[in-house]
């Protein structure tokens, strides 16, 4: 298999540590989404990451449709529930943590335009949704909907999104009255699958 994305995309990083949690081999391949020669878009006709191309060449986009397709293939361990209902709880937790990225994602785009032309409105509104997004993570996670010591497809999202916004130094406060984001995003973070995939430093 092929992986195509971005080293500091959060959404690639959380196709690589499903790739690696479950011990599919694949070749990683740099594409930089915003470059003026986008590579992304033979494999993704929007030019986005990440992109995984199967041994047969066929070729899937969106990280959810990735993660679904790499759950489809039956290979331990399992990190969506069998139970449909339950499945789609972690599916929209999974929504959630990359509505969480989105967000970061947009913030930082803003924040690389000229000062003068920067939106503080659209900052505020972006910091808004990544702040109610990780309310509402850290009330499930204190209401027992998810453990920290869980490794699925939601708290592998829920981690990514959040060491995305520490490598952005989006949202610096996010883990004051976060304590159980905290703990989960730690123990995470001590899984060999994420320290393999952190991005670099710049």
């Amino acid at each position: 298999m092929k992986l195509i994305g971005s080293y500091t995309s959060p959404f690639v990083r959380k196709i690589s540590v499903i790739l690696l949690e479950k011990g599919i081999t694949f070749e990683f391949i740099n594409e930089l989404p915003y470059n003026q020669t986008n590579g992304v878009a033979q494999y993704n006709p929007l030019g986005k990451v990440p992109a995984l191309v199967t041994d047969d060449g066929e070729c899937w986009y969106d990280s959810p449709i990735i993660a679904e397709y790499l759950e489809l293939l039956d290979i331990a361990p399992a990190l969506i529930p069998r139970e449909p209902q339950a499945a789609l709880r972690i599916r929209q937790l999974e929504a959630l943590a990359d509505g969480i990225m989105d967000a970061a994602l947009v913030s930082v785009r803003e924040q690389t335009r000229p000062v003068a032309q920067q939106s503080p409105e659209e900052l505020l509104r972006q910091r808004e949704k990544i702040s109610r997004g990780l309310d509402a993570l850290e009330a499930y996670l204190v209401d027992g909907t998810l453990k920290t010591d869980d490794v699925n497809l939601a708290t592998i999202a829920i981690a990514c999104a959040i060491d995305y916004l520490n490598f952005r130094r989006v949202s610096p406060g996010w883990c004051v009255d976060r304590p159980q984001l905290v703990t989960l995003v730690e123990t995470l973070f001590q899984r060999e699958s994420f320290a393999r995939t952190e991005p670099p430093k710049a």
